[in-house]
């Protein structure tokens, strides 16, 4: 016989717990709404690859790890439940206006507002040998796999901030660091450009691409086949290591339905970081918006934590006077938030 669905009622579920997240939870738990976080893994979210952050106010220089850490204890201190190694399989907005957060294993949390704040996925190259040499020398994360490539030259693929900012880390380990680029020039802000250019352990090979791994299925990475798409010249990098930062994909596939999204497929929401599902707020990395920071993403899970007080309150009032007519609904769904509260 088949168990029954164990649901758990909430006043607001955040999907996520990296600084986005954990921010979140910290504000509505600061507003004593019953809160759960849900995290796949454990909190920090991208934190936990990073080794150091000197971009925090207040921490001119901090571990990754350990800024998770306090961002987590903070938020349990107003009451924030986590719930960790808890993936989640969807969010769906019921027709009684609730949200149903489904877990992996089944569970349901039940709750009248969903913060979503479940980042992005690596995007990769797509090209031979990358899956098979996955962990045996190539690798999306320099701050977790750095250390594993000591006096070994590497390739990083990329060329926006996190390109320039890992193949200057890479260099702490790596006796060379070859960073490639399918452009003639980086997207990265100027102050990383510059710490590449500067460091001698780092060449720039400009307007090429990637075309395949390769590698010995014992031994792992062996080189990497290059193409200038200037010149047309192909040749092989020998290189026991390829890190690759070309971008991330958004974690929306939770969410059930449809909402609008840019044509990357980042989430557009209002000004009180609402989606275009009443209800479903979103926050960090998968917000289409300028750039992706841990300060930008606090910032935006603050303003999403308060607007989902707000419109949790509006939502519970309905309730209570039974205020479930079709207009009413519409009015507390098309509402927006004003600086002294809904409009």
């Amino acid at each position: 016989m088949k168990q029954p669905t164990t649901v758990r009622e909430y006043d607001v579920v955040i999907v996520g717990a990296g600084p986005a997240g954990m921010t979140a939870a910290l504000y509505t738990g600061r507003a004593m709404l019953r809160t759960a976080v849900l995290e796949r893994g454990f909190p920090g979210g991208e934190l936990l690859n990073t080794e150091y952050l000197d971009d925090v106010p207040g921490f001119p220089k901090i571990l990754g790890h350990e800024l998770a850490e306090k961002f987590a204890t903070h938020a349990k201190q107003f009451g924030a439940e986590f719930f960790e190694t808890t993936g989640v399989a969807s969010v769906t907005k019921m027709p009684d206006g609730y949200f149903h957060t489904e877990t992996e294993n089944g569970e349901i949390f039940r709750s009248p507002a969903t913060i979503v704040t479940s980042g992005g996925t690596p995007i990769k190259l797509g090209i031979p040998g990358e899956l098979e040499y996955a962990g045996k020398g190539v690798s999306y994360c320099a701050i977790c796999d750095a250390a594993f490539f000591k006096q070994q030259v590497v390739a990083v693929v990329g060329g926006g901030d996190a390109a320039c900012e890992e193949a200057d880390f890479l260099t702490r380990y790596a006796s060379k660091v070859y960073l490639i680029h399918r452009r003639n020039e980086f997207r990265a802000s100027k102050i990383l450009q510059q710490h590449v250019f500067d460091n001698p352990k780092i060449e720039v090979i400009w307007d090429t691409v990637a075309e395949k791994v390769e590698g010995n299925p014992q031994t792992g990475m062996t080189g990497l086949r290059l193409h200038n798409l200037i010149t047309q010249k192909r040749w092989l990098l020998d290189a026991t290591g390829l890190f690759v930062f070309i971008g991330f994909r958004p974690n929306t596939g939770v969410i059930a339905g449809h909402f609008e999204h840019d044509v990357m497929g980042y989430v557009l929401t209002d000004s009180a970081m609402m989606s275009s599902i009443p209800g479903l707020f979103v926050a960090g990395d998968l917000r289409a918006q300028l750039t992706r920071q841990v300060t930008t993403a606090s910032g935006d899970a603050t303003t999403a934590a308060i607007a989902a007080d707000k419109y949790i309150t509006r939502f519970k009032e309905m309730e209570r006077t039974n205020s479930t007519d079709a207009s009413t609904r519409s009015a507390l769904e098309s509402s927006h938030v004003s600086a002294g509260g809904y409009t």
